[in-house]
């Protein structure tokens, strides 16, 4: 009977990690779609956009965080805001130009290799599989980028590896927390300041209109705000193999996402990018794992 009871409660466990798991890689993939369908079929500016969707998310953060834990401080710094604004920041203006999966790919792809190279850089030794996935990671990008018919704008394609850069070097500044959650909610507030500043210099061409800000609180609030809570929920229970790994999903989900509900084509180009970019870091993280 106990042995039941524990079985079943670990079956429970199971299911619940992995119904977060999933619905966090859903939500990722649904930032990209949320821009790309905002800017695409609405009247939204992309620096409108960030601005109500770091505000959207700072709002439901700070929410959760004061709901689960009212005595408890919100956390973050001004280094980690910077990041998580030059992200969002350049995220939007690469989707003016971009397709949904080609720039979740370029996004994944140099988060990824920021994390890899900021280890090598500390000293991290990868073993030969590691730098052949390493080499195939990067040409992947570069086959991307290379001129052609259905090459992506390369001034956009640009932007998104800056923004890809950025959530890297958020990503390292989160490592070891002590509480994720009150720190992201720190970020997103201090991020409001900098990215009203910022947008400033394209006060002229600011505009929207109802459905556009429709998308910006739903990327901010669910896709960000909502999406990050559950993550967190479900990465304490992940090996960190797992939490990189897993993540692999996201531009695949977010390509599939374009082309249902945008039309967007599935170019060879992109499939053998994917393939590459996604193998690659899969067999880095593979090799990580076995040390």
């Amino acid at each position: 009977m106990s042995n039941h009871l524990t079985q079943t409660t670990i079956s429970s466990s199971s299911a619940r990690l992995i119904g977060l798991t999933c619905f966090a890689m859903v939500a990722f993939a649904a930032n990209s779609l949320l821009c790309r369908l905002a800017l695409k079929h609405t009247g939204i500016d992309a620096a409108s956009f960030s601005v109500v969707r770091l505000v959207s998310g700072a709002l439901v953060l700070w929410l959760i965080c004061t709901l689960k834990r009212p005595s408890t401080p919100v956390k973050g710094s001004w280094l980690g805001a910077a990041a998580l604004f030059i992200y969002v920041f350049a995220f939007s203006f690469a989707y003016l130009h971009l397709e949904t999966g080609t720039g979740a790919l370029l996004l994944f792809g140099a988060v990824q290799l920021t994390m890899v190279f900021y280890g090598v850089f500390k000293g991290e030794r990868m073993r030969l599989p590691a730098i052949v996935g390493l080499l195939s990671a990067l040409g992947g990008l570069i086959s991307l980028l290379l001129p052609g018919a259905t090459a992506p704008d390369p001034l956009s394609a640009i932007i998104m590896l800056v923004s890809g850069l950025a959530w890297g070097v958020y990503s390292l500044l989160g490592k070891g927390v002590s509480d994720p959650l009150a720190t992201t909610s720190g970020n997103f507030i201090r991020s409001i300041p900098l990215v009203l500043l910022a947008s400033l210099a394209f006060l002229p061409g600011l505009r929207w209109d109802p459905l556009g800000l429709l998308y910006a609180v739903f990327s901010g609030a669910l896709a960000s705000g909502v999406g990050y809570a559950i993550w967190y929920s479900a990465v304490r229970d992940l090996a960190s193999f797992q939490a990189a790994t897993v993540q692999l999903s996201v531009p695949i989900l977010a390509s599939l996402a374009g082309i249902i509900f945008l039309n967007e084509s599935l170019t060879l180009r992109l499939v053998v990018a994917s393939l590459a970019v996604l193998g690659g870091v899969a067999l880095v993280l593979g090799c990580k794992q076995q040390r």
